[in-house]
């Protein structure tokens, strides 16, 4: 295995790596590999499921409709 220092780590940073780590049961160390790995290594998809997914969500969706004046209504609140 190899070793890595990081230096000058913001306290943010650090305080939501501890966090995480808490919440995932981990180390700040195992934290820190898996937050690396997620961010090289590339996630296979399974586009079934993905698919199957948003078929499902559309289905949910369908019979809700919005308006035009609804639409911008609700994104003027979030430019609040």
């Amino acid at each position: 295995m190899v070793a890595i220092t990081v230096k000058n780590i913001p306290v943010e940073i650090y305080d939501r790596v501890k966090q995480n780590a808490k919440a995932n049961h981990r180390s700040i160390n195992s934290e820190l590999i898996d937050i690396i790995e997620q961010s090289v290594m590339p996630q296979p998809v399974d586009v079934k499921a993905w698919l199957e997914k948003a078929r499902q969500l559309r289905e949910k969706t369908a019979h809700y409709v919005i308006s035009d004046e609804e639409l911008t209504r609700l994104k003027n609140e979030g430019r609040k």
